[in-house]
């Protein structure tokens, strides 16, 4: 990501934090996305470098202002100011806004249940090749199967973790399991941690995990939100992969890499 791309996020993540995002500022920022996906001349007009800001903003205003509310639109206001590469990139801007005001809806105590719900609903799709192939057939209207998720966290997820799992659905980053992991991403973040995913061939202890736990904070200089799968293909030992890193522990990394050396 370029230096301008970060300080354009890093404006939107200033702007959401003045309008002390909730559950109703993330539902109307989703359904401006929605908008957004839906038509190409509006992300156009809302992009268009040679349009004036202040042009926009009052584009933006007049198409919107009776149909989101004042945090929404002041979010809208502020984005549609600043210079995109293009609409699909200020689409997915504002999407990341979106999803923001969705983990700042539960509160700080609701935020590592969110993301430990999340998680776990992810792991239960990847496990089931049937649910994985249900969730990802674009033949089927994207509402039967956002209501397929809402069915399958009834009652046991709380009411961000259904938003987000259903909106996962679309697929943005090409996949549900992409998509979902950008969403563990920036709810560690919104914890001030990186995620870590770790994968062990048995259950790890509380004391194993807190000690790997602080050995990764120690490594990123940073706290560490840690995932763990159960994966019995580690063959022990533990694999452990933070953002683009991975660190390999594991007893099929060792033969993998003693075999190479016959080749």
């Amino acid at each position: 990501m370029s230096g301008s791309a970060e300080e354009r996020l890093g404006a939107l993540d200033a702007a959401l934090d003045a309008v002390q995002p909730d559950a109703a500022v993330a539902a109307d920022l989703f359904a401006v996305v929605d908008a957004l996906d839906a038509q190409p001349a509006l992300r156009r007009a809302l992009t268009d470098p040679s349009t004036p800001e202040d042009a926009r903003a009052s584009i933006a205003r007049s198409l919107f202002e009776s149909r989101i509310g004042a945090g929404a639109l002041e979010l809208l206001s502020a984005a549609v100011r600043l210079r995109w590469a293009g609409g699909r990139t200020f689409a997915s801007a504002l999407e990341r806004q979106a999803i923001r005001a969705q983990l700042r809806s539960v509160g700080p105590a609701g935020l590592e249940e969110t993301e430990d719900e999340l998680f776990r609903f992810g792991r239960l799709v990847e496990s089931d090749s049937d649910l994985r192939a249900a969730l990802g057939d674009r033949s089927v209207p994207l509402t039967r199967r956002q209501q397929l998720v809402a069915d399958l966290l009834s009652g046991k997820a709380n009411d961000a973790t259904v938003a987000l799992a259903r909106r996962a659905v679309a697929g943005r980053e090409r996949t549900f399991a992409n998509t979902l992991a950008g969403y563990l991403s920036l709810a560690a973040a919104e914890r001030s941690r990186l995620l870590a995913t770790v994968r062990v061939a048995r259950p790890l202890e509380p004391g194993q995990l807190e000690r790997l736990q602080q050995a990764l904070s120690r490594q990123a200089g940073r706290e560490i939100s840690v995932q763990v799968i159960v994966d019995p293909e580690v063959l022990g030992g533990v694999r452990v992969e933070l953002g683009d890193e991975v660190i390999e522990g594991t007893v099929a990394a060792r033969l993998d890499q003693a075999r190479r050396l016959f080749e």
